[in-house]
């Protein structure tokens, strides 16, 4: 019952804080001038002249909430947009949807799956961002209904070198992805027949890598957990090219290039319930490296109130028009959701109000927390042994944790110390021999 009545408090409290923002959305149309302005920076020129912009759409889920400053937080199946590095370090396998209600009728929707075992991390992705797209003859007449559509496909691999107790390792990983553009066909203008294959000449295929490194340590840290408290995160998202013109009569050209950039980010855990992120991206042109393009800058925060209630908060300053994120993140046994409002000045001068949902199915560990009961045991039998001067006994102990996680530094430095009394035992003993 007790267990019952949690679930119903944290159920009213993501209600009533998705019916606040909902009414608070319609405040911030009296203040847009003034946000834009706070949020100035010198626009680029080149800002836009990119191909497959879904790459720079916001999934929705935990990243949005934080305004998108992940790059060196991704503890989540989110990760694969951010940091192709973060799937090893993981605490979860994870099966994830997310959709999100972009601009007007566009919608994006993904599915993710996650899981790493030991140190190598991998995932798989699907995205797909689609509008319908509707042609009116000269007379205003509908001729045509179908839909423009910019579909993602992605496969990441990650290995945690050198993860110990003490050091947690270099986490390293790449990406592979693949996106396809599908225009839909139009029609003759003077028939107003569809012209088969018509729209595969502006329909492009991309494909790109990301890569990234995730750092994981201590410091400042003044409260007991064995999750490191501070992540540094570097990456390059969409280093690929696109072409065009399948079917076309001058053939097969590259397309405008891609939304490559380069990013980094830090999260810090400075109390329990409070956890900072902050992220700076810079939009990088590989066609033409010399074109400057605008920076970004992005920040967050995580409340976690209770395991399973958080409240997420983060804005992003991109260009002339920033952007800010409230969401709420709540448990219910092995499935966690999300609700996600965004005021979104980044898109259009006008303020966007935008909810993402999501939906992540926790499927366990592994056996990964049995292991670490299993090793907290041997270790703490290791020590009985060793206080009781049975140092043989402690050291079999030891080394069976050896077995189970070859870095465990305890049990390293336990078994040396072992062996040093049972060598300082010894001199003692052939030196009283002699003396007799």
């Amino acid at each position: 019952m007790k267990y019952f009545s949690k679930r119903f408090l944290t159920v009213l409290a993501v209600l009533f804080l998705a019916s606040s923002i909902s009414l608070f959305a319609f405040d911030f149309s009296d203040i847009t001038d003034t946000l834009t302005d706070l949020g100035y920076f010198t626009d680029s020129k080149t800002e836009g002249a990119t191909s497959f912009r879904s790459l720079l759409i916001p999934v929705g889920g935990r990243s949005e909430s934080l305004g998108s400053a992940y790059t060196g937080l991704c503890d989540d199946a989110g990760y694969i947009n951010f940091n192709s590095a973060a799937s090893c370090i993981l605490n979860e396998t994870q099966a994830c949807a997310f959709h999100n209600s972009w601009i007007a009728d566009s919608k994006l929707d993904t599915l993710v799956y996650t899981t790493h075992i030991d140190n190598l991390g991998f995932g798989f992705q699907a995205s797909c961002l689609y509008l319908p797209f509707s042609e009116y003859n000269i007379f205003g007449e509908r001729v045509n209904s179908s839909y423009y559509s910019e579909t993602n496909l992605a496969a990441n691999i990650s290995y945690n070198f050198l993860a110990g107790y003490d050091f947690k390792g270099i986490a390293v990983g790449a990406t592979v992805k693949t996106a396809f553009r599908s225009v839909p066909d139009y029609t003759d203008n003077d028939t107003d027949a569809i012209i088969p294959l018509s729209g595969l000449e502006q329909s492009g295929l991309a494909i790109m890598a990301d890569l990234g490194i995730m750092l994981q340590f201590n410091f400042l840290k003044f409260f007991a957990s064995r999750t490191p408290n501070v992540r540094i995160g570097l990456s390059a998202q969409n280093l690929g090219a696109a072409i065009t013109g399948f079917g076309g009569k001058s053939g097969i050209k590259l397309d405008d290039p891609l939304p490559t950039f380069f990013a980094a980010g830090i999260s810090c855990q400075f109390l329990p319930i409070i956890t900072a992120t902050f992220d700076i991206k810079q939009p990088v042109n590989l066609f033409e490296p010399t074109d400057y393009q605008m920076f970004s800058l992005s920040a967050g925060v995580i409340l976690a109130f209770t395991k399973q209630f958080n409240l997420l908060m983060g804005t992003e300053f991109k260009g002339g028009n920033p952007r800010f994120s409230i969401g709420s993140e709540f448990q219910l046994s092995k499935a966690r959701f999300n609700f996600n409002y965004t005021l979104d000045l980044t898109s259009s001068f006008n303020p966007i109000n935008r909810i993402s949902l999501s939906a992540k199915i926790l499927l366990g560990d592994r056996g990964r927390a049995e292991r670490q009961q299993l090793i907290d045991k041997l270790y703490t039998k290791g020590l009985e042994y060793y206080a009781n001067s049975e140092w043989e006994k402690a050291i079999e102990e030891w080394q069976a944790i050896l077995i189970l996680n070859k870095r465990y530094d305890p049990a390293i430095l336990g078994i040396e110390s072992a062996r040093s009394q049972i060598e300082m035992y010894a001199k003692v003993r052939e030196s009283m021999f002699f003396e007799e």
